[in-house]
């Protein structure tokens, strides 16, 4: 082959890889703030903090957001060795958007404050709206083990249904992500620690309003 025809393969190859590492860069999700359609399958046992960060991933995976750095909005107490972890210091710096563009918050302060978050920007990795209080089914009630501030809930018996390893007996404190004005209490009125479950189970979570869901953020 010439040269010059050598060297019009080589140019011809290059742009056109530059191009489709382009369109790939553009054909991903901006996404960056999401609630899991539906829970794992276990109830309140996500396989840990390790679990419930690969099923945010896996979630955003299927809308073509899965190549950052998911984490799941939840905290755990000391056990152990292993040192509590606080929710807020574990999904990045912001700001988070939903599906739909929307920002739910700038900044951590921000979203430990005068947030976003509520039914109609709380949306799955879908797009679509959960389920709240008023709808024939309730699934309110957002997994986090989370004071108001997002650090690690250490009120008398368990708040992380054994740190997001139990499915049966235990408790864990959660959020309503469809909070308004109009609730009747001050607590209700928190999209990360409205009050504790009654169980760790589908069946448990159930019966105060929750299927099991929670946030996730992008830390990067």
């Amino acid at each position: 082959m010439h040269p010059r025809m050598k060297l019009a393969l080589l140019a011809s190859t290059v742009a056109a890889l530059g191009a489709c590492a382009s369109m790939s860069s553009m054909s991903q999700n901006p996404m960056s703030f999401f609630v899991t359609s539906v829970n794992p399958g276990k109830g309140a046992d996500l396989g840990g903090l390790a679990g419930a960060d690969a099923y945010c991933k896996q979630l955003a995976s299927t809308v073509n957001a899965g190549r950052k750095n998911w984490r799941a909005y939840l905290s755990t107490t000391a056990s152990g060795a292993s040192p509590a972890v606080n929710a807020r210091e574990r999904i990045g710096r912001g700001p988070w958007q939903n599906a739909k563009g929307v920002v739910v918050a700038a900044n951590v302060e921000e979203l430990h404050g005068a947030n976003m978050v509520n039914k109609q920007t709380a949306l799955t990795e879908k797009g679509e709206v959960v389920s709240g209080r008023g709808d024939p089914v309730n699934m309110h009630d957002m997994l986090t083990g989370s004071t108001p501030d997002g650090r690690v809930a250490v009120a008398a018996g368990d708040t992380t249904c054994g740190n997001w390893t139990q499915s049966g007996e235990g408790s864990a404190i959660v959020g309503h992500h469809d909070r308004t004005g109009l609730d009747d209490s001050a607590a209700a009125h928190s999209w990360n620690a409205s009050h504790a479950t009654r169980g760790c189970s589908m069946e448990g979570l159930k019966t105060t309003g929750s299927a099991g869901l929670f946030y996730c953020f992008a830390a990067n």
